[in-house]
């Protein structure tokens, strides 16, 4: 049985954040000496530390939540691409792959994987990409990056212009030693009532015989 390859960051307590974010803590609050019967941990946390999707909430007020997002977003056949030779994506680069049938699309760009380290500049996705995207049919956008805008963006064109098109956003996925190609997609986000967002647990499988071609 081909194994589940998991591309989401650790989530540790030295772990990078966005500047003025809540960081991510975990404690045991409670231990079994204390309690009688079990360690009880807690945790405090941002709902987008580590490998994460926003909801459109996060980005407009009129937005859906997390629980109002069809579950089947973020199961299914995915196609990784390699991008990682540019520092701009555009459609005129988008369309050098093959991304018919496709629905979920991931991203590796050039940014290397350090949860460790938050970036001062990431590449750039240009908004337009949306509308590409949408014409292909795709309804989710996975990037291997904190964020699908600019680290110091305030408009946040390209989160919006991904939500005009129907494609939702997974971010700070871990690709850097995953091969291009077709993959089966489990990246749940947890239920959490009027949230912006949600931490995931992603994890991909290749599909046997679909690995080429990307």
């Amino acid at each position: 049985m081909t194994k589940w390859i998991d591309i989401t960051q650790t989530l540790t307590n030295d772990m990078a954040h966005w500047p003025g974010d809540r960081p991510f803590t975990y404690e045991v609050a409670a231990t079994k000496e204390q309690t009688g019967s079990a360690n009880v941990g807690k945790i405090t946390t941002s709902v987008h530390m580590g490998t994460h999707v926003d909801s459109p909430f996060h980005f407009d007020n009129d937005g859906i939540t997390m629980e109002q997002i069809p579950i089947e977003t973020y199961i299914g056949k995915a196609k990784v691409i390699d991008v990682s030779s540019y520092h701009t994506i555009t459609p005129e680069v988008l369309r050098d792959y093959n991304l018919e049938d496709v629905e979920r699309l991931l991203l590796h760009t050039s940014l290397p994987n350090n949860p460790k380290r938050f970036p001062e500049e990431i590449p750039l996705l240009d908004p337009s990409i949306a509308a590409y995207l949408a014409s292909k049919g795709i309804l989710l956008l996975g990037i291997d990056m904190p964020s699908v805008d600019p680290i110091t963006s305030k408009s946040l064109d390209t989160h919006h212009a991904l939500y005009k098109h129907g494609i939702h956003i997974l971010e700070n996925l871990m690709l850097d030693n995953v091969s291009p190609g077709l993959y089966e997609l489990i990246a749940l986000p947890l239920r959490i009532a009027g949230a912006d967002g949600s931490p995931v647990r992603a994890v991909i499988r290749p599909i046997k015989g679909d690995m080429a071609n990307a």
